[in-house]
């Protein structure tokens, strides 16, 4: 067998089967490129989910990453690190907000998010005890944690993990009507992806989060905006609620706040909201680490800049405007906003993994969702040219 080969075989024996990947075997990788152990070199369109928005082996983020190796990487909460004020202080500015509550995943911090807004509701709201509800979306991918299976409506995901946790109303995405319905006295929060990645890249219709914003504000009921892949530069603007022109009361981050260097996540929100903490009622032994902190304060200070965001803009405008051109015939629909495209396949082309593995064999990795829908997300520091070979690729695999 080859290296690859061998490779596989040996993760299929030894690990469980809760992915499916693509047949190929990373070994190094740098900016927008990586190289498998058979040395061939692949076009990453993928960007480990948003986590590597600023590329593989990104020199400032490795140089901080290592700084810090050589001085702490642990303390616990139990005691404070020089990293962690600045750290939570850096991240509030960039929010626009308070507090910050930081994790180490994604899931921790949509967990964390929802344990807050209950909390929240006993504390403040006046929320009988017990009877908090959230409200969430159709075909929200949030995680894959008990709780957060429980409110997914992805049968995937879901079936076989229950008994499941109560306490979520679900709503078609994009109905401000079915929302203004399900609300009621006991919402504590209403729980959306601004831009829903894993369901294909979904885009709501212009003014929903607007209405969101408007109609949770006026009901006394806390918008959570969950930007753990659409945040942080992805759609050309630091968080994708922006586009509209909203601040949620609520942040959950995650993905590219650790660079693709290390997991780092957080809940971000008002001092009136994240106050209602007393000591031991939430943590985490590596939230808010010393090399966490580290790195993601060097990427709280790229995206200051706001260089990344630029360019994520301008490079997701010739994107759209190239897929744009496929749209009819083989593929069905483009959906997406900045550095970030949901493309629906002709199902007579075949499936979303087997245009995947096509691509893989011309050298671009991308990866499907749903039937004959792939994603295309770029790490923000891909050339044009890079962008517009891969694009070649799509087309040639689309061509047959």
């Amino acid at each position: 067998m080859s290296t690859t080969e061998t490779a596989i075989a040996s993760a299929e024996a030894h690990s469980a089967h809760n992915y499916h990947p693509l047949p190929v075997v990373v070994a190094s990788a740098d900016g927008a490129w990586m190289t498998d152990v058979e040395g061939r070199r692949y076009l990453d369109m993928l960007a480990g989910y948003s986590a590597l928005n600023f590329g593989h082996g990104n020199r400032r983020l490795i140089d901080a990453a290592k700084a810090q190796l050589e001085r702490v990487t642990l303390t616990s909460r139990a005691f404070h690190h020089d990293r962690f004020a600045e750290f939570c202080t850096r991240l509030a500015e960039l929010c626009g907000m308070e507090m910050v509550l930081p994790m180490n995943t994604g899931a921790e911090a949509v967990e964390t998010a929802v344990k807050t807004a209950r909390k929240w509701g006993y504390r403040v709201k006046g929320v009988p005890d017990g009877m908090a509800k959230i409200i969430v979306a159709a075909d929200n991918f949030h995680g894959r944690t008990t709780t957060i299976v429980s409110f997914s409506t992805d049968q995937e995901a879901r079936a076989d993990f229950g008994p499941y946790t109560p306490g979520f109303e679900i709503v078609p995405y994009g109905d401000l009507t079915a929302l203004s319905g399900a609300m009621t006295e006991n919402t504590v929060a209403v729980l959306m992806e601004p831009i829903q990645g894993e369901a294909g890249v979904l885009v709501p219709p212009p003014g929903y989060l607007a209405g969101v914003r408007e109609m949770t504000r006026e009901r006394n009921v806390l918008f959570i905006a969950d930007e753990i892949q659409s945040g942080l530069g992805r759609t050309g603007r630091t968080f994708a609620c922006e586009h509209e022109g909203v601040v949620p009361d609520m942040y959950v981050l995650g993905k590219a706040l650790g660079g693709g260097v290390v997991p780092v996540s957080a809940v971000v929100s008002s001092s009136a909201v994240l106050g209602v903490y007393r000591p031991g009622e939430h943590g985490s032994t590596f939230g808010g680490n010393p090399l966490a902190c580290a790195v993601a304060l060097e990427v709280i200070a790229m995206l200051r800049t706001g260089e990344f965001q630029q360019r994520a803009a301008e490079l997701g405008d010739h994107l759209h405007h190239e897929l744009g051109l496929l749209a009819g015939g083989a593929v069905e629909a483009v959906r997406g906003r900045g550095l970030w495209a949901g493309v629906d396949v002709s199902p007579a082309l075949g499936t979303g993994r087997e245009i995947s593995e096509k691509l893989m064999d011309r050298g671009v990795l991308v990866k499907d969702t749903h039937g004959s829908t792939i994603r295309i997300a770029p790490p923000l520091v891909i050339s044009k040219e890079d962008l517009d070979w891969g694009l070649d690729q799509l087309r040639g695999v689309l061509a047959g």
